[in-house]
């Protein structure tokens, strides 16, 4: 593993959303906290648990009621989305005044090159990372770990397998025999890109530990992954050519939106009612980005979720690239009637797919759709003047309506 002369960091935020929550009501200070997508729903979602929390054994991901069953003194609180992005724009400016380059990954997770700025402040990797976690601290009161590299790789590695069970919450990567020590005995499943899927692949080859795909011949996983092999190979051994880029811009391939419903929908027409509010939504993202997409999916599930057993996923392909609504909903509405066998429905995905400009587009000699898309931006302007509910179509004043629920959210999450 070639070592470089770059300094990368991965800064994370410590269970961001209970964090926050924590720093603004001094009450919660040494109480289990979580942060729940609906806290009068026992099968929401926890969004992020407290480390009082973690200590019940309670997980991200799991439900309410298993939650309380664990600590039943858990205070459950529904997630305030635009506080947790105004506080992670703040965080990002802190960051910002040691080095310009500073790269989003996520609403908790920002990677910092400091390279050239490393000599104004000490010239320690380490000294720098105590002063920046002591300032976000301070001013967020959010508790922040970084994981210290020559690339993103290694900072991500290191943070996540590392740095996540230090007290300090600070840990660097300085040479091969470091990462070889801290990060190679790590089971391969917490290796950053493996996910449940390429897991049992790798077990079945014997490849138990990051150490033993690192080690396990490039010839080899190419042959049977191709470009794929060759990217969890590099991973493995630490190694990373991207760049840290305030700039970076990743081609978005789909526009996607799923919904969890507040009750289980068991009739066609309820979820077509839903479907339709989807399709307003993703039409009008597409129609915002100047996008048109070629492909549709749509995906059902019951109280389980998408597993096979208990919901479908079906694809489908437009007559000609969209951002329309009617026919965003004429396609999803046949995708759903073809792949729905009855089962009550909890939650929905839908996706837009093949995106291309919507700049130049092929007219129809059969449906006016031109006029269908002077109609889909005149509601667009009122929404966007007035606010997503001062125009809705009739299905949004039935009892299945989301639409009203929706538009007070944020990512799905209340803002």
């Amino acid at each position: 593993m070639p070592m470089t002369s770059r300094t990368v960091m991965l800064v994370d935020m410590e269970s961001f959303y209970a964090g926050v929550e924590k720093s603004r009501t001094k009450a919660y200070r040494d109480r289990p906290v979580a942060v729940v997508g609906e806290p009068s729903v026992p099968s929401s979602a926890v969004l992020a648990a407290c480390n009082v929390a973690k200590r019940h054994g309670i997980k991200t991901g799991e439900r309410l009621s298993s939650a309380l069953a664990k600590c039943p003194d858990l205070v459950a609180i529904r997630p305030r989305m635009g506080e947790y992005i105004e506080i992670s724009t703040l965080i990002a400016g802190i960051l910002e005044a040691y080095t310009d380059l500073v790269e989003p990954y996520s609403i908790d997770e920002m990677f910092m090159d400091v390279t050239g700025s490393l000599h104004l402040h000490g010239g320690s990797p380490e000294r720098l990372a105590r002063l920046v976690q002591s300032r976000i601290a301070i001013e967020t009161g959010v508790r922040a770990r970084f994981g210290i590299g020559s690339n993103k790789v290694q900072a991500k590695l290191a943070c996540d397998l590392v740095a996540k069970r230090t007290e300090q919450g600070i840990v660097r990567i300085h040479n091969k025999k470091d990462w070889e020590t801290l990060i190679w005995p790590e089971p391969i499943r917490h290796m950053w890109g493996v996910g449940s899927r390429m897991e049992k692949h790798l077990l079945a080859l014997r490849v138990l530990s990051i150490g033993e795909l690192a080690q396990t011949p490039l010839s080899k996983l190419k042959k049977r992954w191709g470009v794929n092999g060759e990217v969890l190979w590099r991973v493995a051994n630490g190694m990373d050519d991207s760049p840290v880029s305030p700039w970076a811009k990743r081609e978005q391939k789909q526009i996607g939106t799923t919904i969890t419903l507040p009750r289980l929908y068991h009739k066609s027409d309820e979820v077509g009612t839903v479907l339709l509010e989807l399709c307003t939504e993703i039409g009008r993202r597409a129609r915002r980005m100047k996008r048109m997409g070629d492909s549709l999916s749509v995906g059902a599930g019951g109280e389980g979720g998408y597993r096979r057993s208990e919901g479908f996923h079906r694809r489908g392909r437009l007559p000609d690239p969209s951002d329309i609504t009617a026919e965003l909903y004429r396609e999803a509405l046949r995708l759903f009637r073809e792949g729905w066998d009855g089962t009550p429905v909890k939650r929905i995905h839908l996706s837009l797919g093949g995106l291309v400009s919507s700049e130049i587009y092929q007219p129809s000699l059969f449906e006016d759709r031109e006029r269908q898309r002077l109609l889909d931006r005149a509601m667009d302007g009122i929404k966007d003047r007035f606010g997503e509910t001062a125009i809705v179509r009739g299905y949004s004043l039935t009892k299945a309506s989301q639409a009203q629920d929706r538009a007070g959210k944020i990512g799905g999450h209340y803002k």
